[in-house]
């Protein structure tokens, strides 16, 4: 019996304290530019989509079928922190972006995204606000609260977008994909293929640009967007986000207030059926893209580079590439912005983040997803 307790009694162990990585690796990337990087291996998650880090320098990772991971990367552990919502797994869908509330060392707000489901069947992209609560044993989420929706749900398992970020100012922005719709991007009574702007409850700032189009147009920021995986501000306060072309023409966007980027009316891409879609110099009430990729590399996540591993590069943006299986790196001056190089990771990389100590931190894309810490 002493026996058979013991047993039971590690395997629990085990699951509460599962290790992250089993051997750490280092290896050396150069760019196509002749710049030299270090990446080192922390271990596997499952199908990771996001990550961010939190003040004692624990990382928390989302995992798209619906479990959120605390990592300790001192001790290579992580830990599934409880009371997380059932999210609408499947395609481009599930657990999505995570971040922390600019104040969270006092009021331990965390913010995340996921898919949901209605009644009908139809899915949306959701943003919730909950306090995160970290008893070393058993972590969990607290006082879950929907404060953003996607309008209407539709069918179909893709471009939900919504990425996360907060603003030097205060403001949350979210991004809001067109679901595959393409036509909603122009639509003032539905949010989707739109940037959205709103106060760290959910409620709508006086101050947003569209004040005269209706309820649901006061919550946008931006309008004609495809959908966009990517969003950051830089020292400045300036937004840039950067989205999924159709057939190639992703696109790299200085992202302002009251501003209309054109899709689906005009893209660098085509229709995957092979039918053209007007350039953006067709165009010129619409905004044209900083820097834009033909062929695709499917941007996937995006920082701005403030840190001081790499004070050559900082004010530089970072992309994670998909399609690509790369790490980009753009030059931006004012407001223009050019890919200077580019760090072929050898899989498809799904999401990148600036670590506290200044390191870039990447995670891989699908089943055994790994962590990968960046350093010159």
């Amino acid at each position: 019996m002493k026996s058979i307790f013991s047993i039971e009694f590690l395997f629990l162990l085990f699951i509460v304290l599962s290790p992250i990585a089993c051997a750490s690796s280092k290896t050396t990337i150069t760019g196509d530019a002749g710049s030299k990087i270090q990446v080192e291996s922390f271990g596997e998650f499952n199908r990771p989509w996001a990550m961010t880090f939190l003040p004692n320098g624990n990382l928390l990772v989302t995992e798209k079928k619906g479990k959120l991971q605390l990592a300790n990367l001192n001790n290579d552990t992580k830990i599934e922190v409880k009371g997380l919502p059932e999210v609408a797994y499947g395609g481009q869908g599930g657990l999505g972006d995570i971040i922390l509330h600019p104040q969270y060392q006092q009021n331990q707000f965390v913010y995340l995204s996921y898919a949901a489901k209605s009644t009908w069947g139809e899915k949306g992209a959701v943003v919730a606000r909950a306090k995160l609560r970290l008893p070393s044993a058993t972590p969990k989420l607290e006082n879950l609260e929907i404060i953003w929706q996607q309008i209407p749900k539709t069918l179909g398992s893709g471009h939900y977008a919504h990425r996360l970020a907060f603003s030097p100012d205060g403001y949350l922005f979210i991004t809001s994909g067109d679901r595959q719709q393409q036509t909603p991007a122009q639509d003032w009574q539905q949010n989707l293929g739109k940037t959205i702007r709103l106060n760290d409850d959910g409620t709508v700032p006086a101050d947003n640009p569209f004040q005269d189009k209706g309820e649901l147009a006061k919550t946008f920021w931006s309008v004609g967007h495809r959908n966009q995986l990517g969003i950051a501000f830089d020292k400045q306060g300036k937004l840039w986000t950067h989205e999924m072309g159709p057939r190639h023409g992703d696109e790299f966007n200085l992202t302002i207030a009251g501003h209309n980027y054109g899709w689906p009316i005009v893209s660098w891409g085509d229709n995957y059926s092979g039918i053209p879609i007007p350039d953006h110099d067709t165009r010129p009430e619409f905004d044209a893209p900083e820097a834009y990729w033909v062929p695709t590399v499917a941007p996937s996540g995006l920082i701005i580079y403030s840190g001081s591993q790499f004070p050559q590069w900082q004010g530089n943006a970072f992309i994670s590439g998909l399609r690509s299986q790369a790490l980009l790196r753009l030059s931006i001056t004012n407001n223009q912005a050019k890919e200077v190089e580019r760090f072929d990771m050898g899989n498809r990389i799904r999401e990148v983040e600036q670590g506290p100590n200044g390191a870039i931190w990447l995670l891989e894309d699908g089943r055994n997803g790994r962590l990968l810490k960046v350093m010159p």
